[in-house]
């Protein structure tokens, strides 16, 4: 059945994989004949998201845990191991993003943002690393932003957090390249997922204007005047996980309809 299939006997972990990008870079990879391990903090959205892909592919399964513990992150590839196998490709894209004026962020504010943003990443990648470097052809791929390639106002720590990630990133590819491991980053503008949504209401309740006023004035900022769809992203992904792949590395790719 995975005959000829891009990643067949493939292990790919994703975080953030039950809902928006994570959501449909899972369904690409499993297209592909990878198996799944789903990983968030709530557990409905995995299940759900591991019962689908199982249609088509028997090999999804869905992980609990919090990226910002390195204890649990030790967890939860333990746990992928033991279900499908040694990991192959790592999806750091779990994150989340919160606003506010510079002078009213909080410590709390602040260390949630790179609790999540950066420190999960790092976490995701280090407890999958004996892996992903086994053998060449790993691949390693953050969900980053084009707010690690900018700056945006009233977003200071997130923007810290994703300039982090791609500073991440570039480090990694540099020191596993002798291992035949890529790393790179994928970088969306604005995007219609459910983070998205999050920062429409918040403009909402701000500023009183609508919520498709308030969405069309976010879409204006990429390019091509319109929403990145998260499988525009998930092409983006497969790309850098092919086989073909293995010199692009140490990129972060912009995916917002036109230069950065």
């Amino acid at each position: 059945m995975l005959a000829g299939k891009l990643f067949s006997g493939k292990h790919a972990l994703v975080t953030g994989g039950g809902s928006g990008i994570g959501a449909a870079i899972a369904h690409a990879l499993a297209a592909e004949g990878a198996s799944v391990s789903l990983v968030g903090r709530r557990a409905a959205p995995l299940e759900a998201m591991a019962k689908e892909l199982s249609k088509e592919l028997p090999k999804a399964s869905a992980i609990v845990a919090d990226i910002t513990s390195g204890t649990e992150c030790k967890a939860m590839v333990e746990t992928a191991r033991a279900a499908h196998g040694p990991i192959d490709i790592v999806i750091a894209n779990a994150g989340m993003a919160a606003s506010a004026p510079a002078a009213k962020i909080d410590a709390a504010h602040w260390q949630q943002m790179i609790g999540v943003n950066l420190t999960g990443a790092f976490n995701t990648v280090q407890a999958a690393l004996a892996d992903v470097t086994r053998h060449p052809g790993g691949r390693i791929v953050f969900v980053a932003s084009t707010a690690g390639l900018k700056g945006y106002p009233y977003v200071a720590a997130y923007v810290a957090a994703k300039h982090g990630v791609v500073g991440l990133m570039r480090a990694l590819a540099v020191e596993l390249a002798p291992k035949g491991t890529t790393v790179n980053a994928v970088c969306p503008g604005f995007t219609d997922t459910p983070l998205l949504a999050g920062a429409v209401d918040t403009i909402v309740s701000k500023t009183g204007r609508d919520a498709e006023a308030s969405r069309a004035e976010l879409a204006k900022d990429n390019p091509h005047g319109r929403l990145i769809t998260p499988e525009e992203v998930a092409q983006t992904v497969l790309y850098l996980c092919a086989p073909s792949s293995g010199s692009v590395n140490g990129q972060a790719i912009a995916v917002t309809g036109g230069p950065v």
